[in-house]
């Protein structure tokens, strides 16, 4: 019979890169609630409406990478692209944006998008996001930016740096967006096919280019640090303010400008170095106009995504390892049916005792047994017969040093905890 392969652009995790994933999924989260985010979960679908208004109609996401489906009803759906736009009609729907300000949560979510696999790039991908509203000063913007920081140091990331721009406001962007068409119009000559579509509808999309001959017109381009209105300017000299005094590292790069409609003022990447042409490990912005487009009152927002993808690819060129999963404290070889049951009943107390223990459950021998524990790595080892079982009492041997202690059975528990110091 044929065998059944899995989707294209996807993956199957397992042991042993299931530990990064692990390490990964531990560390945003306990550094997420250090800062006081909380989990939210959304549905890993919404109305494609959602998209289309949150994201931007004019986006390669929207017009190209959706997967979609139509319900029985004749509803259109389509899988979650991205986290922010689901957030932000949760809250609304939830009657969230009357809660005390900041709001500020967290998600690690799979996402979808049909884009061309490559290394760092999957079409089915798992992305971990904060996001705070109500909070429109830079020091918003400072504090998700050092979230992401410190998941970064955390992680060992030695080779990633943070970019940061502003693409200004409702209230500047026009003046640059007219002198950005107005440029590539100029040199339109150069733009390959998408781009000379992006530069009536997109513009700032074409900055983002990844063709050669757009990435030099972009080189050259207006930027729009240098159009920026006051309050702008203002807004961008604290956040750097900020980034100065807490020794956070940052260049300005007029090239950072992220591809989604709803990002305005602040927008940032870390990047790292070394690990293809994928290298943006984390991305965001401020959007401070995405609540009230989506229905609810007007609102500050500002946050990013980060994919784990990505991060372990950056954690592998540095030369980081995750740490492995838990090695069994103790396992306990069985001769014979009645020891097996008792082995099964000690393993039990052990582990409700918060130790990991393990027996064997194959009917192997007892060479092959002792031959298992040494392959999973067990610290120690003990052996019960049916004399053991009589006498209450067994050896334990410490697999590194083949020192052995007698030991009661009814005490295992107190030992290892003595041992675990």
């Amino acid at each position: 019979m044929e065998k059944i392969a899995k989707p294209r652009g996807t993956m199957d995790v397992m042991a042993p890169d299931v530990f990064a994933w692990n390490y990964i999924e531990k560390t945003v989260r306990e550094t997420a609630e250090r800062f006081g985010f909380t989990e939210i979960r959304t549905p890993m679908f919404e109305e494609i409406g959602l998209f289309k208004r949150g994201v931007g109609e004019t986006t390669d996401v929207v017009q190209k990478e959706m997967y979609t489906f139509t319900d029985k009803d004749g509803t259109v759906y389509a899988l979650r692209p991205e986290g922010t736009a689901s957030v932000v009609r949760a809250i609304i729907e939830n009657g969230k944006a009357a809660d005390t300000l900041p709001l500020k949560y967290f998600y690690l979510i799979n996402c979808f998008r049909y884009e061309k696999p490559e290394a760092g790039r999957s079409r089915e991908f798992v992305q971990f996001g904060c996001e705070m509203f109500g909070a429109p000063g830079a020091g918003a913007d400072f504090t998700v930016i050092s979230l992401a920081d410190s998941v970064i140091r955390k992680l060992g990331l030695s080779n990633v740096r943070l970019h940061i721009n502003s693409i200004g406001c409702p209230n500047c962007r026009p003046k640059y967006r007219e002198a950005l068409v107005n440029y590539l119009r100029a040199n339109r000559a150069e733009l390959c096919d998408t781009c000379l579509d992006r530069m009536e509808t997109n513009p700032l999309r074409v900055l983002d280019c990844k063709n050669d001959s757009c990435k030099k017109v972009a080189e050259g381009a207006p930027r729009t640090v240098d159009h920026l209105c006051d309050e702008c300017r203002a807004h961008l000299d604290e956040l750097k303010a900020y980034l100065d005094a807490c020794g956070i590292a940052y260049v300005i790069d007029p090239h950072i400008v992220r591809g989604l409609d709803y990002y305005t003022r602040t927008v940032f990447e870390f990047i790292a170095e070394g690990i293809g042409s994928q290298s943006t490990v984390c991305g965001g912005g401020r959007y401070d106009g995405l609540m009230e487009e989506l229905g609810g009152p007007k609102m500050a927002g500002i946050g990013f995504g980060m994919g784990i993808t990505r991060l372990i690819l950056a954690m592998k060129q540095n030369g980081v390892e995750p740490p492995a999963l838990a090695v069994p404290e103790l396992y306990i070889a069985a001769m014979g049916p009645q020891a097996a049951v008792r082995a099964a009943q000690i393993v039990k107390e052990l582990r409700e005792r918060g130790i990991n223990a393990d027996s064997d459950i194959m009917g192997r021998s007892l060479k092959a047994q002792m031959k298992y524990a040494d392959k999973i790595a067990a610290r120690f080892t003990l052996i019960l017969g049916d004399s053991e079982i009589e006498s209450g009492r067994a050896n334990i041997k410490e697999m590194a040093t083949s020192e052995q202690t007698e030991v009661a059975l009814d005490e295992i528990g107190a030992f290892l905890d003595a041992r675990r110091g």
